[in-house]
C-alpha cells in the first residue's frame, strides 16, 4: 500500500512538474516578439525617422539638453535601457530570492514592460523623446523578466531535464516571434490595402508586441508557482545584497569561469545578429525586403535548431554540444566573409546556418548555467547571467565598427568576431562542469 502511495504522489508531482513547465514556456512565447518585431525590425529605424524629424538644422536633437544627433539616439536609448538593467537586476534577484515570491514581481516587469511596448502607438510626429522613454522602460522591463523567468528553470525541471525543457523555451519564443512577424510584414508591406499609413502600421506593429507579450504573460503567472526560499541567510537587502552577491560568486571560481566564457561567445552571437543586415545592406548591396525575410528565416530554422540542439545534448552532453556550435558559428562567419555581393540566395543559405545554431546555443548555454547555481540563489545567479548577456554586449559591435573604421571593409569587420567564438570555445573548453556543478552543491546528471 505504501509502496502504491508513493508512485501515485511520484505520478502527481512528475504531471504537476509538466503542467509548470508548460506555463513557463509560454513566457518565451510572450515576450519574444517584443525581440523579433520591436527591437530587431521596426522600431530602430521608425524612431531615428521620428528623431530626425524633430531635429535641428544641424541634425541634432536636444533630449534634457544634451546635443545628440539624431542617427544616434536609438543606439544611445538602447545603451541607457542597459544600464538601467544592470543596476535594477541584482537588486530584484535579491529581493527574489530573499522572499521567495518570483511571480509578482515577474507580473511586475512583465506588464511595465509591455504597457510601455503598447504606449509606442502614441509614437508619432516628432515625439522621440516619448519613444526614447519607453524603449528603455520596456528594454529593461524584458531584462528583469527575463532574469526572473530564467531563474525557474532550476525549480521546475530536474537536472536530466533542463537541456530539453530549455530548449523547449527558446523554441516556443522563436515559433512566437515568426508567427507574429509574418502578421506584421502582411500589414506593413499591403498597408494601403488595409487603408492606413506606412508609419501608422509600424505603430500598430508596434503596440501589437505589447498586447501580445501582456495577453500570454497571463499563461505562466497562473501555472507557475512561487517556493520558500531555502537559503535563510538571505536577509540583507538592496545595496549591501548585491555586494554580498558578488563575494559569494567569488567563493565559485569555476561558475565564474563559465560566466567569462559565455560573456565572450554571446557577445559574438548578439554582434552577428544586430551586424547582419548592416553587412547585407552595405557590403552586399541587398533590399530591405531581402533582409527581413532572412531575419524570417532565422526565426523559423531556430525553432528546429533549438529542438535538435536539445536532442544532442542528450547524447553528449550540454557542453559539447554548445562547443560543437562554436565551431559552427566560426565556419558560418568564415563562409560569410566570402558571400558574392548582389546575391540574395547566398544570404538566406548564411541565415540559414545562423538559425540553425543561434536558439541551440542560447538554450544550452541557459540549461547548463542552471546546475552551476547553489540552490536558493537561482535569482541572484540568474541576474548575473542576464547583466553578462547585457551589460557587456557593446565589445563586440566596438570592435565590428574598428574594424571598418581601420579597414573600410565589411568583410573584414564581420571575420573579425570569429575571435569572440574561438575564445570562447577555449574558455568553455577548459572548465570543468562536473566539479563546477559539485562545488555549487548540484547533483551532476549523468551527460552535461
Amino acid at each position: 500500500m505504501g509502496t502504491d502511495t508513493a508512485q501515485a504522489r511520484a505520478t502527481d508531482e512528475a504531471a504537476e512538474r509538466r503542467r509548470e513547465q508548460r506555463g513557463w514556456y509560454f513566457y518565451d512565447w510572450a515576450c519574444s516578439v517584443y525581440s523579433t518585431s520591436v527591437l530587431t525590425v521596426f522600431l530602430g529605424p521608425y524612431l531615428t525617422s521620428v528623431a530626425k524629424s524633430a531635429a535641428d538644422a544641424d541634425g541634432y536633437v536636444h533630449p534634457l539638453g544634451i546635443p545628440v544627433r539624431a542617427g544616434s539616439f536609438f543606439a544611445y536609448s538602447v545603451s541607457l535601457s542597459v544600464i538601467v538593467a544592470v543596476v535594477v537586476m541584482p537588486l530584484v534577484g535579491a529581493a527574489a530570492d530573499r522572499t521567495g515570491r518570483k511571480k509578482p514581481l515577474l507580473a511586475v516587469t512583465a506588464y511595465v514592460g509591455a504597457a510601455a511596448t503598447a504606449g509606442m502607438f502614441f509614437l508619432d510626429g516628432d515625439r522621440y523623446l516619448l519613444g526614447g522613454v519607453l524603449l528603455m522602460v520596456a528594454n529593461a522591463a524584458q531584462a528583469v523578466s527575463m532574469m526572473l523567468y530564467n531563474s525557474y528553470l532550476p525549480q521546475i525541471a530536474p537536472p536530466e531535464e533542463r537541456d530539453a525543457v530549455s530548449s523547449r523555451g527558446w523554441a516556443f519564443g522563436y515559433a512566437a516571434g515568426a508567427l507574429v512577424l509574418i502578421a506584421n510584414l502582411v500589414l506593413f508591406l499591403a498597408h494601403d490595402s488595409f487603408g492606413v499609413s506606412e508609419s501608422t502600421a509600424v505603430r500598430i506593429c508596434l503596440a501589437s508586441a505589447g498586447l501580445w507579450w501582456g495577453a500570454f504573460t497571463l499563461v505562466p503567472l497562473k501555472r507557475l508557482r512561487d517556493r520558500r526560499p531555502s537559503v535563510k541567510e538571505i536577509t540583507a537587502p538592496g545595496p549591501r545584497r548585491l555586494a554580498a552577491t558578488v563575494r559569494d560568486m567569488r567563493r565559485h571560481p569555476l561558475t565564474l569561469s563559465f560566466l567569462l566564457a559565455y560573456l565572450i561567445y554571446n557577445d559574438g552571437i548578439q554582434t552577428v545578429i544586430s551586424q547582419a543586415s548592416v553587412y547585407g545592406s552595405e557590403e552586399l548591396g541587398l533590399s530591405q525586403s531581402t533582409l527581413i525575410v532572412a531575419v524570417l528565416l532565422v526565426q523559423v530554422l531556430a525553432v528546429g535548431g533549438a529542438l535538435g540542439m536539445g536532442r544532442l545534448a542528450r547524447t553528449y552532453g550540454a557542453r559539447r554540444t554548445i562547443l560543437g556550435s562554436l565551431v559552427a558559428w566560426t565556419i558560418t562567419l568564415g563562409a560569410g566573409y566570402f558571400l558574392p555581393a548582389g546575391a540574395p540566395f547566398w544570404f538566406f543559405v548564411l541565415a540559414s546556418g545562423i538559425g540553425l545554431v543561434l536558439g541551440g546555443s542560447q538554450a544550452l548555454s541557459r540549461s547548463l548555467f542552471s546546475h552551476l547555481v547553489p540552490p536558493g540563489k537561482e535569482a541572484e545567479y540568474f541576474s548575473a547571467y542576464e547583466m553578462s548577456d547585457r551589460g557587456m554586449s557593446w565589445l563586440g559591435p566596438l570592435l565590428f565598427g574598428l574594424t571598418y573604421q581601420l579597414t573600410g571593409s565589411y568583410r573584414d569587420a564581420i571575420i573579425s568576431l570569429v575571435a569572440f567564438f574561438v575564445l570562447g570555445f577555449v574558455l568553455l573548453a577548459r572548465v570543468p562542469v562536473r566539479q563546477a556543478v559539485r562545488d555549487a552543491g548540484n547533483p551532476v546528471p549523468e551527460r552535461i
